[in-house]
């Protein structure tokens, strides 16, 4: 069972097959598990933009409902980057978090948040960031989680392993990340990057023009939403918010295939009955 935001949503990794047309790790984890053990089940709560206070109210006990055996918590990234917010009380939401997904016995899945390189305006985040990965650290020994030290993945300095947005993993990114985790749970897997040739150097101009796109399409619509207090998150629906059993074969494409013919089924309208009545 997966909690969070869009890191564990699958924002980055399109695909337009599945719930709110992304992919994503946990998904990818998901689907090796199935494969390693046939039988397993999985929900995704995670939905892109929340803070530790939705998770709370909003995925926390309908998470532990569901009975897991292995929770997975993502949170605390949207918190970090809101301005005015304090390290000292993200940690202590997060903590809470934790605590309360200790008790169930289930094993924890914790991660620290990347450091990602995307612009010199984001650069005082930089040391919330640190702060915040110093305190996960801290709680999962606490409570005896796993911890996957995102934050320390070498790998990610890579653009390729990133979305146009710069701050969500690309689909290589999101592969990347199910194969670590899927090895610090001990699970054979065939995930592999492919070989991609360097982008050639761009120039000045090249520069110059990705970064006014990037601040145009991303970063001023950004701080637009948190002027007027909406998210992007506002109007979905968890991707999968029952427990499913992963097919062992073609994964979850295959349920939401099925899910689709049956929503296709029950919205096909009757053909009118031409018969006389009697």
């Amino acid at each position: 069972m997966a909690l969070g935001d869009s890191f564990t949503e699958g924002v980055g990794d399109a695909n337009t097959h599945l719930p709110n047309g992304v992919r994503g790790w946990a998904d990818r984890v998901a689907e090796g598990l199935a494969r390693a053990q046939p039988g397993w089940e999985y929900a995704n709560l995670a939905i892109r933009s929340k803070r530790l206070r939705h998770i709370i109210a909003e995925q926390l006990e309908v998470g532990i409902a569901m009975e897991p055996t292995l929770i997975s918590l993502y949170a605390g990234g949207n918190d970090v980057m809101d301005l005015g917010t304090r390290v000292a009380d993200i940690l202590e939401e997060y903590e809470h978090i934790v605590a309360r997904l200790a008790q169930t016995g289930a094993t924890l899945l914790l991660f620290t948040g990347y450091d990602v390189e995307v612009s010199p305006l984001l650069a005082p985040l930089r040391r919330k960031n640190h702060a915040y990965n110093d305190g996960v650290r801290t709680i999962a020994e606490k409570y005896g989680a796993v911890l996957v030290d995102y934050a320390t993945f070498g790998v990610y300095a890579h653009p390729r392993l990133w979305a146009s947005d710069r701050l969500h993993m690309s689909k290589a990114g999101h592969k990347y990340l199910a194969a670590r985790v899927l090895e610090q749970l001990g699970v054979p897997h065939g995930i592999a990057l492919k070989h991609k040739p360097e982008p050639a150097a761009r120039g000045t101009v090249e520069w110059v023009r990705d970064q006014y796109l990037w601040m145009n399409d991303w970063v001023l619509p950004m701080f637009g939403r948190k002027l007027r207090g909406t998210t992007l998150g506002d109007e979905l629906a968890p991707r999968w918010p029952e427990p499913v059993r992963v097919p062992r074969k073609k994964g979850l494409k295959k349920l939401a295939r099925a899910s689709q013919q049956k929503q296709q089924l029950r919205t096909k309208p009757l053909r009118p009955n031409n018969s006389a009545e009697v």
